[in-house]
């Protein structure tokens, strides 16, 4: 991790009105690679706490939208309703975003470690600022497991979003099987020499996406952490949600992950999906994806608000 940090404070902000509540946002450069927004609350204190998102897998960027999806403003709307409650929240875009503006992406050279030398970077920043009086990391989906590696002696407190508990090839496997069971032979095949270390030739076309081999080396070095491992490692306070209409990554792995640190917190929300959205007929679950103006669930908020607080 580098020593020293590009501070760039870009000179304008603005502020969002909601509930009579104020929330000032403000562009902040952490390095030529993160870049994010900072929301604090109106009344910035002494005694404010900073929570850190870290967004999920693929190009997702700061407001948790993907660019291969829609825009859902996931992770906009969780941090100005912390920021609301009087908590401050820095997000960023992944730093695949100003590789790709500045035409340096190459993504047989990512590795999983460099996403967490990013949340790390973040974490050294706001550390050496010394205004917040705590520091929390939130990693949502594959985010959850680069915040549990980030976190370890770094932060007061840690908050799993829809974090996998399992290794990512037993996630993923079990995501293709469900939709197509005749390919598990060739995915755990597959997996098999990656765990292993070693890149293949991929000739199955139904799995160019998945197992294409510009994409294999970041897999390889995803595989090796097991977030029942990473987050054992963790004696901060711990927060584990979930919700029971997440498409992606079920109730049942943030048991994983209670269970593998029995001090942390488990929250199971009734009717939030994935994008912390509330579903209540199954066929919208999907649609919430590409829906800009549909909010988390407040419940999320309200979680999230106590844990921070009680630190």
């Amino acid at each position: 991790m580098k020593n020293t940090f590009l501070i760039i404070l870009l000179s304008f902000t603005t502020t969002i009105f909601s509930q009579e509540k104020k929330v000032i946002t403000q562009e902040v450069e952490i390095n030529s690679l993160i870049k994010g927004t900072l929301f604090s609350p109106e009344k910035d204190i002494k005694q404010t706490k900073l929570v850190i998102l870290i967004a999920g897998s693929g190009p997702t960027n700061r407001n948790g939208n993907s660019m291969v999806g829609g825009v859902n403003n996931s992770l906009k709307f969780l941090a100005e309703g912390l920021a609301q409650n009087g908590i401050a929240v820095f997000s960023y875009d992944k730093r695949i975003f100003a590789q790709m503006l500045n035409k340096t992406m190459d993504e047989k050279t990512l590795s999983f470690e460099d996403f967490i030398n990013d949340a790390k970077d973040v974490i050294a920043y706001y550390k050496s600022q010394k205004k917040y009086s705590k520091i929390i990391i939130a990693g949502h989906s594959e985010g959850s497991l680069i915040g549990m590696a980030a976190a370890n002696g770094t932060v007061d407190g840690y908050v799993s979003l829809s974090g996998a508990g399992r290794p990512i090839d037993e996630v993923i496997s079990e995501q293709v099987v469900k939709n197509s069971p005749s390919m598990k032979e060739a995915v755990d095949k597959d997996f098999v020499l990656l765990k292993e270390g070693k890149t293949f030739e991929n000739k199955n076309p139904l799995l160019a996406s998945l197992f294409r081999e510009s994409v294999q080396p970041y897999m390889i070095s995803w595989i090796k952490y097991n977030p029942q491992n990473e987050i054992k490692k963790l004696s901060i306070p711990i927060l584990i949600i979930n919700g029971t209409k997440d498409l992606q990554v079920p109730p049942s792995d943030a048991e994983l992950l209670n269970k593998a640190n029995p001090k942390s917190e488990l929250k199971i929300i009734e009717n939030m999906n994935h994008i912390f959205k509330e579903i209540k007929n199954d066929e919208d679950n999907v649609k919430s994806y590409s829906d800009s103006k549909l909010p988390v669930v407040p419940e999320l908020i309200d979680t999230m608000t106590t844990f921070v607080n009680s630190i």
